[in-house]
């Protein structure tokens, strides 16, 4: 069975990140090794929801409470508004719970509900004595690389992969879902794939 690793621990701090567009998954999964990284999380199924208000209170703060289902874990999350430069920066606290429906259970007595659904293929990577972790996300609309760590890791890393700054993505995965909906003409729902 797939596992966090330790870092998943209950635990708070100030989640640094930024997101990068994908071309080749392949090639980048070749590149990651190629720079000495090691995939610490296999790939797998990374199921979410994110819970809210029905007046959407708590994304009108900035805040978002997730419940992710992701190698063999259900973990339960609390973003607080996000600074957002040239990355993004925010609270972020998270626990693991045993069931996720019984935490969806105990959301929906605290008058939270869910309010969006997405899913990715997620594998997770890290150089041997780094600070900074490497998320590979396959979505429903392409493929991402999620870089979180110091902001100077942040940027090392990058521009080792060859990217640079202006390439720099700070939206969440809703928000870039909701864009390709716009661009698309269609109505935004779950970003979901199909035969889930």
């Amino acid at each position: 069975m797939l596992r966090y690793p330790k870092r998943m621990r209950t635990d708070q701090h100030q989640e640094i990140e930024i997101k990068l567009r994908v071309a080749d998954c392949k090639a980048m999964r070749a590149s990651l090794e190629g720079l000495g990284f090691v995939e610490i999380v296999r790939r797998g199924l990374e199921q979410n929801r994110i819970y809210d208000t029905a007046d959407g209170g708590l994304r009108a703060k900035g805040e978002l409470i997730r419940l992710r289902a992701f190698a063999g874990q259900n973990v339960l999350t609390y973003k607080g508004r996000a600074t957002v430069g040239k990355h993004k920066e925010r609270e972020e606290i998270e626990v693991v719970v045993e069931t996720s429906e019984a935490m969806a259970a105990i959301l929906g007595r605290l008058g939270l509900e869910p309010r969006f659904r997405y899913e990715k293929y997620r594998s997770e990577w890290q150089r041997p004595g780094d600070e900074g972790i490497v998320m590979l996300d396959e979505t429903p609309i392409g493929t991402f690389v999620e870089l979180e760590g110091t902001g100077d890791w942040i940027d090392r890393t990058a521009v080792a992969l060859g990217y640079s700054e202006g390439d720099y993505l700070n939206l969440s995965y809703a928000r870039l879902f909701a864009a390709r909906c716009v661009e698309e003409g269609r109505v935004a729902g779950d970003m979901a794939f199909e035969e889930n």
